[in-house]
């Protein structure tokens, strides 16, 4: 009997091209998988929804905001966990994410070695 290797797989979503590029450097030098997406539509339009292990996704974004994805993959009863990052957080919007189940909320700029401690405790949960 073999036991299935449970996803690695981080999500991205966030905006700034820029931001997708760095992150996901990031989680692939420390082993992992990720995929980036632009939007929070992009990210529901696919299949990574159901696929990925963990969630970094930006709060402010065109479109649909971080907040309101928290709250559709909720409805949807999606169990990702989600962390926020933001060049524009406040301790409102902190305590609402976290309220809502967010794993963490950090504001850019943030420490890499954060990140991946951050990451890999949502990933074993």
């Amino acid at each position: 009997m073999s036991m299935r290797q449970p996803s690695r797989l981080v999500a991205i979503v966030d905006d700034d091209v820029s931001v997708q590029t760095a992150l996901q450097d990031l989680i692939e030098s420390d082993g992992l998988s990720a995929l980036c997406f632009g939007s929070a539509e992009q990210f529901l339009d696919s299949e990574a929804h159901n696929k990925a292990a963990c969630l970094i996704a930006d709060i402010r974004m065109p479109g649909m905001s971080g907040l309101e994805l928290q709250a559709k993959l909720k409805a949807e009863r999606c169990r990702i966990p989600i962390i926020f990052i933001t060049a524009h957080g406040d301790s409102e919007l902190r305590t609402v994410a976290m309220a809502d189940g967010a794993v963490e909320f950090l504001s850019k700029p943030f420490n890499d070695a954060v990140l991946l401690e951050v990451v890999h405790a949502a990933l074993e949960r």
